[in-house]
């Protein structure tokens, strides 16, 4: 698959077969996010993968709630790396004071599209969640209540007949200007 194929075969996955994914697989995954560039090279992120099937199914039950239900696939992914947000080092937490930027939260976005690039690459399906209990996922993975969690990516194999979607995006003209920005997009 070209790159350009990859970006256009990576979507949301929200429906998952039960097969499991392979150990290999996942940590294909995980060193593609390890890779991925962060501000002053602090890399400020860990991964908790969520294979055991009854702590995965308290993972999935913490992404929804009663009203809330646009996450209820989760309940058939077979598996959850959980990205916790590590304290970047100390010349970017300066830097982010000075400039009122939040770094940390950029890198981990970078890290977890890398994830599920090479997810996709592998045939697996991903769907970045940023709708989640935090305190109770900081209980269920023991993460110390002085971290904060990032987002949680589901993954899994997709559902047999899983369609590619086509992708509705922004035109060109609505989102890039040249040398200037412009509310009214020329190229």
């Amino acid at each position: 698959m070209t790159f350009s194929e990859l970006i256009l075969a990576r979507q949301s996955v929200r429906r998952y077969s039960p097969a499991s994914v392979e150990t290999g697989k996942i940590m294909q995954c995980l060193d593609a996010a390890r890779l991925a560039p962060s501000a002053s090279n602090s890399q400020p992120w860990s991964f908790i993968v969520v294979d055991d099937a009854t702590l995965r199914t308290e993972v999935a039950r913490a992404t929804f709630t009663d009203i809330q239900l646009i996450n209820k696939f989760t309940m058939q992914a077979p598996a959850f790396v959980v990205i916790v947000i590590e304290k970047a080092r100390l010349i970017t937490r300066l830097a982010m004071q000075v400039k009122k930027k939040e770094w940390p939260l950029i890198d981990i976005g970078i890290a977890a599209e890398h994830f599920c690039l090479q997810a996709t690459d592998l045939g697996l399906g991903t769907c970045m969640i940023g709708w989640f209990d935090e305190k109770k996922l900081q209980k269920l993975l023991h993460i110390p209540s002085d971290k904060s969690i990032g987002l949680v990516i589901s993954l899994g194999y997709p559902e047999e007949g899983y369609k590619l979607r086509t992708k509705v995006r922004k035109s060109m003209v609505e989102i890039a200007a040249h040398n200037r920005y412009r509310s009214n997009f020329e190229i």
